[in-house]
């Protein structure tokens, strides 16, 4: 059982200073003036931030490299103790953060609320899994002498070193500052240099304190974390490219993730780079499944596709359905439902106009056209949902209507059988997600969807809607190329730890040497694969 900490004393909420956080220091940057507005308005908000300069950023990165052979040399003990003060740290914090966050995002204050236990949640998580040690991969293959003589090999996997974060516009604390990134990083050992979103700096720099609060109470190296405001794409590239940084996280659009990946792969050592990059997130619509329910889906398709302005990575962009009665009560009933929606604030300005711009530009090709079209608020950053339509065979001939729309606009394709279905699943770029509702008559046909769906998604539902990824053990938020640039990795989940580990034989290491990880006795209690088999104990001695 875990040592009790300490609780966190009542103190005043804090609020923004316009800081950095650099070691455990708040910084102001120096370069220029980066602005933060509130999306229903316009207004600029307070306080102002700066960019951090050259020196900046590589002191930065210089503390983290400092601080690596420390910070991952700590027990795992240690590291998780720090990981549930981060948590503590942010739970207290929690009217703060909600309130910021709903200022610079106009996100709804109970969503946000509950991002926060998302967020303390994971870092928790990632805590417990620290101390269950399968993370570490160990396995052994004892030596042997006489006629089936062999070496004594032992693996364990090490951290890679400091690594970059990028923010995410959409969730301004579960996949940012402190979110599943930093969360696996921080866990694995690595130093984490973050870039803050600028859309949400406020928020940002209010759990980069908190963190660096958590470093100081628990005794981290000077160095473990730090975060940047970036003015531009100046920053990023910088902090991509610096040679003591040496793996990459990141949620954003496909041009940005590739920009980083290609920045990447350019340094005279390349580095990994983990981008959740572009999903439409198909779900199709099997026939028996249609004629019992049409209706009920296209309401509830249409309340998943406008869940959070369409802001989701998983907001279902693109329905599959073969032409018949029940389609037309699901084309019907989704079209009333967009018709009803008012449109909602969406988080930039900027991502509102890029938002019109890609609908537009979706509609406009040859063959769409639009069925419905929802209402828009009158504020500075608004977005109004779309249901779009074309047919089966001008989707499989047209790469384009594939192009992600970031916000509540999805693309029903009207398939003339379920051959010309089937067709379309395989013209499907990688995806994060893919939805199928069937009912039992259809569950033949479902059968031999499911082995496209696995080339092309990372995560296959059934008679659900994708919106809302559940942290645990088991969940993928991750797939093939565009949704990732690495389809073996999660974002979301434990295993996300493994993106900033790597693997280390250690071969007739004297007992003397060996790391605790991979000794005979092995002091830490950890599950290991010893000649095959897994066990937890000590190895037999004679």
């Amino acid at each position: 059982m875990k040592p009790k900490e300490a609780p966190v004393p009542d103190r005043p909420q804090p609020q923004p200073t316009g800081a950095m956080v650099i070691g455990t220091e708040p910084v102001p940057g120096t370069g220029a003036q980066v602005q933060v507005s509130d999306p229903r308005s316009g207004a600029v908000l307070e306080p102002v931030y700066r960019a951090a300069s050259d020196e900046q950023i590589d002191r930065a990165c210089a503390l983290a490299e400092q601080a690596f052979p420390q910070f991952r040399a700590l027990p795992a003990e240690q590291r998780a103790r720090f990981l549930e003060r981060i948590a503590d740290e942010l739970d207290e914090r929690r009217d703060a953060l909600v309130e910021r966050a709903h200022t610079e995002t106009a996100l709804p204050r109970p969503r946000l609320t509950g991002e926060v236990g998302r967020t303390s949640g994971q870092l928790r998580l990632f805590a417990a899994e620290l101390r269950a040690g399968t993370w570490q991969g160990t396995r052994i293959d004892p030596g042997r002498i006489g006629e089936n003589a062999r070496a004594d090999i032992r693996q364990r996997r090490i951290p890679l070193g400091p690594v970059a974060v990028f923010g995410a516009s959409n969730f301004p604390l579960a996949f940012s500052t402190a979110g599943g990134d930093t969360a696996s990083a921080l866990a694995a050992g690595c130093p984490v240099v973050v870039k803050a979103h600028p859309a949400h700096l406020g928020t940002a720099e209010l759990v980069a304190r908190a963190i660096a609060g958590a470093a100081a109470a628990t005794g981290m190296p000077e160095g473990t974390f730090s975060q940047l405001v970036g003015s531009g794409n100046e920053t990023g590239a910088r902090l991509v490219s610096d040679p003591r940084i040496r793996a990459v996280g990141f949620t954003g659009s496909r041009t940005g993730g590739l920009a980083i990946a290609a920045a990447a792969a350019a340094r005279p050592v390349p580095i990994p780079v983990y981008a959740e990059m572009s999903s439409i997130n198909p779900a199709l619509l099997l026939p028996a499944a249609l004629t019992a329910r049409g209706a009920a889906l296209g309401t509830a398709f249409v309340e998943s596709l406008t869940l959070g302005a369409g802001q989701f990575c998983t907001n279902p962009g693109l329905i599959f359905a073969v032409d018949g009665p029940g389609l037309d009560a699901f084309t019907a009933a989704a079209a009333e439902a967009v018709t009803a929606n008012p449109g909602a604030v969406m988080l930039t300005g900027d991502i509102a106009t890029h938002y019109a711009a890609a609908g537009t530009a979706l509609a406009a090709r040859d063959g769409v056209a639009e069925l419905a079209r929802g209402g828009q608020p009158d504020c500075a950053a608004a977005g109004s949902a779309r249901l779009l339509t074309v047919d089966g065979a001008r989707f499989i001939a047209d790469p384009q209507l594939q192009t992600e729309v970031f916000g509540a606009t999805s693309l029903l394709v009207r398939c003339a059988d379920t051959t010309e279905l089937t067709a379309a699943v395989r013209a499907l770029e990688g995806q994060l997600t893919a939805t199928v509702h069937a009912d039992t008559a259809d569950y033949p046909l479902a059968a031999a969807l499911l082995p496209l769906l696995e080339e092309r998604a990372g995560r296959i539902l059934f008679d659900g809607w994708p919106t809302g990824v559940q942290v645990g053990h088991a969940m993928v938020h991750g797939g093939p190329f565009p949704a990732t640039t690495d389809a073996r990795s999660t974002s979301v989940g434990t295993l996300a730890i493994e993106r900033f580990l790597r693997p280390v034989a250690y071969q007739d290491i004297p007992a003397a040497l060996l790391p605790a990880e991979v000794c005979d006795d092995n002091p830490l209690g950890v599950w290991r694969r010893v000649d095959g088999d897994v066990d937890r104990g000590a190895l037999p001695t004679g």
